[in-house]
Formats: structure tokens, sequence, C-alpha cells
């Protein structure tokens, strides 16, 4: 016997799934919604656990490892939660060339935290880019959806530390 969508129960009683719901209804319930089903899921919940992935593979009929597989190849996906405050050094050509790599490795040691990981207390998550699109700002950072331009380490640590400070 076939499961149906409407079959499955979502894993809670959390409002939010009504969102993912009605973004696979949208679209027909179909596999080819697993992306945009996945992005429903991460804008309502902050990140993919095992539980939402194993849902939304039911549901659109996905194989659980290609729904893990879309999850993870894409660097929008996350599968852990992500800090109070997001920094974001970009890697790309020219901001490596003028130092974002130095910039990269001040915050990793100042905040004990490794590129793609959250730092203990929740505060704060490192992330790399492959190019933001400013590479006239270079070295730049994105931190909490902001770019800031022309990074030096000790700017970079300065600026997270007030956004932290600042709760902002």
């Amino acid at each position: 016997m076939v499961t149906r969508f409407k079959d499955i129960a979502p894993p809670s009683e959390d409002k939010r799934w009504r969102l993912v719901n009605a973004t696979m209804r949208r679209h027909g319930n179909s596999p080819n919604a697993l992306i945009e089903t996945l992005h429903t899921v991460q804008e309502s919940f902050g990140f993919l656990d095992e539980t939402s992935l194993r849902y939304v593979s039911a549901c659109l009929q996905v194989p659980l490892s290609q729904t893990y597989g879309v999850a993870t190849f894409y660097h929008f996906f996350q599968l852990k939660p992500g800090g109070r405050h997001s920094c974001v050094v970009c890697v790309g050509t020219a901001c490596y060339i003028k130092g974002s790599v130095n910039v990269l490795d001040t915050i990793s040691e100042k905040f004990g935290v490794n590129q793609g990981e959250t730092t203990d207390d929740g505060e704060l998550s490192l992330l790399t880019a492959r190019c933001i699109g400013s590479c006239g700002l270079a070295p730049a950072i994105v931190l909490d959806n902001t770019v800031i331009p022309k990074m030096t380490p000790k700017k970079a640590v300065e600026s997270i530390e007030e956004a932290i400070e600042h709760g902002s």
C-alpha cells in the first residue's frame, strides 16, 4: 500500500509544519518540490534536523539518501542550529589575496570556533563563502547580514565583539 502525503502526521504540533505542508501542497506533493520544501523548513526552523529530513522524504516519497544529499550539497542548508550571530568570511579570489584567511584564522582563534561551526555558548557561527560579490570591498565579511568592507583581523574581532555585546 502506498502512503500518501495526507496520511503522514507532522513530527510535532508546531504550527510551522503548516508552512512546510503548504509548500509541498503548492508543488503538488511532487518529488520536484524537494529543494523548495527544504528551504521552507530551514526558513521556519532555522536548520534541517534528521526529523525534518525524514518527514520531507516520506511526504514527497523521495529516498532519505537523496534528501540528505541535497541538504548537504547546497551550502545554503544547515544541519545544525546556527548561533545568535553569524559571520561569513569571503574567501573568494580578491578577498583571499587581500588577506581574508588571516581574518578567518584570527576569528577562529579568538572565539574558539572552527569554520562551519558554532561557539559552545551559541553566540557565533563562523562560515565561509566562495564569493559574496563585493570584490571591490575586499577583504569583506558578512556579519549578521551586513557586509563589512576592508576587513582586518583586528577590525573583525572588534565588530563581532560589538555585535555580541549589544545583542544586535
